[in-house]
């Protein structure tokens, strides 16, 4: 991982097509916002997680063995 340090306003760049702006601090809190082109897919943490999971139970064996008995 690679860790970076940046103040309100400071910007990186990803793959020379994302920049990532550090918009605010508040105590504990820190508001960013991203410049991407609108193919890339951005999301929280969890709501990844959350995505990843359930295209997971959609694969299990139970769903595919239930999926081939609609399709006989």
């Amino acid at each position: 991982m690679l860790a970076l340090s940046r103040k309100k306003g400071e910007s990186l760049v990803l793959n020379n097509n994302i920049e990532v702006t550090i918009l605010e601090v508040k105590g504990d809190q820190v508001k960013v916002g991203i410049n991407a082109p609108k193919s890339v897919p951005i999301y929280r943490k969890e709501v990844y997680d959350q995505i990843e999971n359930a295209n997971k139970a959609a694969t299990d064996t139970e769903g595919m063995d239930a999926l081939k008995g609609l399709l006989k």
